[in-house]
């Protein structure tokens, strides 16, 4: 009953309350990231949703659009601003992604959402991350976040989809709190973010 209407409910409600109560961020946060990184100010990005399928993750832009001389993004490393570091490290840039969840999407708790061209590069079990909405956080997140390993990922992603709950849920919630406050786990070793997948 809650994997199917109970958590639904609660992502409407929770995603709605949030976005009232912390608008005041957002507004400020959308003006900074307008002046010091420019425009856009959302980051979209297709990801792939419950049952693989496609749609646009929404979030604070981190990044500038720096480039080489031929055209090329240059990494991340060097894209990524303090005023990005900072955005990533609170997780306000994840803020307008309560869109989404409103939207149907995502949920509040869930996978987080890969980008879609690594759909294809999927085993089986790998895939059934998709089982559920994809997430704002999730076990994955609360157990490693970033420095993980891709193995790791998978693995806690499929365990969520078989253990979903409330309980699960109000667990994850409290120890994405805590997360926050300790800021651990943003980006993998040795990389800015998060290396790319590769099968």
């Amino acid at each position: 009953m809650y994997r199917r209407w109970g958590k639904r409910a609660i992502d409407i409600l929770g995603a709605g309350l949030t976005l009232i109560i912390l608008s005041p961020v957002l507004l400020v946060s959308a003006l900074v990231v307008a002046t010091r990184l420019g425009r856009p100010v959302l980051f979209k990005q297709k990801r792939a949703g419950f049952g693989s399928r496609a749609f646009n993750v929404l979030k604070f832009r981190s990044m500038t659009d720096a480039r080489d001389p031929d055209g090329t993004l240059r990494p991340d490393s060097e894209r990524l601003t303090p005023l990005g570091v900072f955005l990533r490290e609170s997780s306000i840039d994840e803020l307008p992604s309560l869109l989404n969840v409103l939207k149907g999407e995502m949920s509040l708790i869930g996978p987080r959402p890969f980008i879609y061209d690594y759909v294809d590069l999927y085993t089986p079990e790998q895939a059934r991350r998709h089982d559920v909405r994809p997430g704002i956080t999730g076990w994955a997140q609360v157990n490693g976040r970033n420095a993980l390993s891709w193995e790791e990922k998978f693995r806690l992603d499929v365990w969520y989809v078989d253990n979903v709950s409330l309980w699960l849920d109000i667990k994850i919630v409290f120890l994405t709190l805590k997360k926050l406050v300790q800021r651990d786990g943003i980006s993998a070793p040795g990389s800015a973010t998060m290396e790319r997948f590769r099968g």
